[in-house]
């Protein structure tokens, strides 16, 4: 596994020459020398612009939209008004999706690539913080007349954020999928909407996180083959 949900949407506005360098999670890269001199943290993602080093995806994202020509307004809107807002969405987000998301997908899904253990207890604390903030977001964010977040009519780097973080419930069997974001309808169409405004790059940006799931897919399968296969008993032979 080389990449995290943070690491995607900062993809997306790299229309600056850039080196994408890929860090090994499940190696523990992340904890080499020369990444914590990028780093200290020992996190993705982290750029270098140069001889300035930068961490934290949402930093990253307004540094990139800020310094690079070419970026359009509305990724991060020169109205002082509108960008304060935008931080605002980005700031609920720390603490309140990206904790239910990732908890729930790590302890459900991830931990054992990971070489951790499941924990049911912290994946049912992390759906309800997940819960509750789907909820915020299709009766909060998402109120206005426009399609995206506060109400936008053309989508801002929060609603890269946001969307990227729920787009790791793709790693969730259909079921399951369908149980958590099944009841928001707005946040489905919401998804929708990011992802054809951002094409081809919705799609190359989560790849991997695509090859994931079919890995994870294809891993269920054996499984469930191999515990039918065990529990058929051979033919019983008569000893008369």
């Amino acid at each position: 596994m080389r990449t995290v949900c943070p690491s995607h949407h900062v993809r997306f506005l790299s229309f600056a020459n850039f080196e994408e360098i890929h860090i090994e999670l499940s190696k523990r890269q992340q904890l080499s020398p020369e990444f914590q001199a990028i780093n200290p943290f020992k996190k993705v993602p982290a750029i270098v612009d140069g001889r300035f080093n930068l961490f934290e995806s949402h930093a990253i994202l307004i540094y990139i939209a800020s310094a690079f020509p070419g970026v359009a307004d509305h990724w991060y809107p020169a109205d002082v008004s509108r960008k304060a807002k935008i931080h605002a969405v980005l700031d609920w987000h720390h603490l309140n999706l990206r904790r239910g998301a990732a908890g729930f997908v790590l302890n459900t899904v991830l931990a054992p690539l990971l070489g951790l253990p499941l924990n049911k207890e912290a994946a049912a604390e992390a759906e309800k913080v997940l819960t509750s903030s789907l909820s915020t977001i299709e009766n909060i964010w998402l109120k206005g007349d426009g399609q995206y977040l506060l109400g936008g009519f053309r989508p801002s780097i929060a609603d890269l954020s946001l969307v990227c973080e729920i787009m790791q419930l793709q790693l969730l069997d259909e079921k399951e999928h369908d149980r958590i974001l099944g009841p928001h309808k707005k946040v489905q169409t919401w998804i929708a909407s990011t992802r054809n405004a951002t094409k081809p790059h919705f799609d190359e940006v989560h790849n991997v996180l695509y090859k994931l799931k079919l890995r994870l897919s294809l891993k269920q399968s054996s499984q469930a083959d191999g515990e039918r296969k065990s529990g058929i008993k051979g033919p019983i032979i008569s000893k008369m």
